[in-house]
């Protein structure tokens, strides 16, 4: 090989390194929001990971996190981030189920939860707004499904307050998440947010969207709500559609979240604060089966709104 060719590699290969990062904090792995909220401070620490990809340019550069889905990570969420970074936006690719030695959780829904996620998703907050190459005014968080709902809960008062009061989140974009836990308290962030839904979602119900946003906005939450025709779970993927057996069907599903983060059941009003207790009150409203994947012209313009918004609140001035 010519001395002219391995420096080529060698400059290209060295950009490369210098372009992505692995970050590693440390978090902890509390079950539920109620661990948050009642016993942060005793929860054993778990180690997190996640790979900080930066775009070209010099820097410092608006940063969003990426939070996957009960499947971890896949294609389309990674298509979302390179778009991101093409815009001129850092990227955050959260590790928690790597970090937890996890692959999926469909069919369980408690070897990674969404209050795991969440504070994960914090802990990577605190050590990446310290980041030379990062501006900490402008950091949104993203997230589909099981994600979704971070992306959505992690804008919730009770919890953001109990993890750092002193940091917040520029925007909060929700892709297909759960809303079947609805807030007793409704106070969250001031920062935007906005949730898109398929209207033919039997993983996570629109419905239960279309029930929860109305009362946020009530209050004077800013949050909006685009449900999209004819889509079901995962309409961004550029898969057909298949049925996930193993999956919880949720639609039939409504659980109330107290203020001190306790989720109850909506037949027997049993807290559901442990793994066992989460599985009776799925099984008590959830059925198994759901159907999943793209649809062209959603997916199309799923891309082109989280585009639109994550610009307008990470790129305008």
């Amino acid at each position: 090989m010519k001395k002219s060719t391995k420096y080529i590699i060698f400059i290209i290969f060295s950009s490369i390194l210098l372009s992505q990062e692995k970050i590693i904090f440390n978090s902890a792995s509390p079950f539920s929001f109620k661990d948050i909220i009642t016993n942060l401070e005793n929860l054993d620490k778990t180690e997190v990971s996640g790979l900080l990809k930066l775009p070209k340019g010099e820097g410092p550069f608006p940063l969003i996190i990426g939070v996957a889905g009960s499947l971890d990570w896949g294609e389309h969420h990674l298509e979302y981030l390179d778009m991101y970074r093409s815009m001129g936006i850092a990227t955050f690719e959260l590790q928690s189920f790597s970090s937890r030695g996890i692959k999926s959780t469909v069919g369980s829904q408690v070897n990674v939860t969404t209050a795991m996620m969440v504070l994960d998703a914090y802990k990577a907050l605190e050590t990446l707004t310290e980041h030379p190459m990062i501006n900490k005014e402008k950091v949104a968080i993203t997230g589909w499904s099981l994600g979704g709902g971070v992306a959505l809960f992690s804008g919730w008062e009770p919890l953001f307050r109990k993890i750092n009061p002193k940091i917040k989140f520029a925007a909060h974009l929700s892709i297909y998440p759960p809303c079947i836990a609805q807030p007793e308290n409704l106070k969250f962030t001031d920062a935007p947010m906005h949730i898109l839904i398929g209207e033919l979602d039997n993983w996570v119900p629109a419905k239960a969207c279309e029930e929860l946003v109305p009362e946020m906005q009530k209050v004077g939450v800013n949050i909006n709500l685009t449900v999209y025709p004819e889509s079901h779970h995962s309409f961004d993927r550029d898969t057909p559609l298949v049925t996930r057996e193993d999956a919880y069907r949720t639609v039939d599903c409504r659980f109330k979240l107290r203020d001190d983060g306790t989720v109850i059941m909506n037949f027997l009003n049993i807290p559901m604060t442990t793994p066992f207790r989460q599985k009776i009150g799925l099984a008590l409203c959830a059925k198994r089966g759901t159907t999943m994947g793209g649809n062209p012209k959603t997916r199309k313009e799923a891309f082109q709104f989280a585009r639109e918004f994550i610009g307008k609140h990470l790129l305008d001035n």
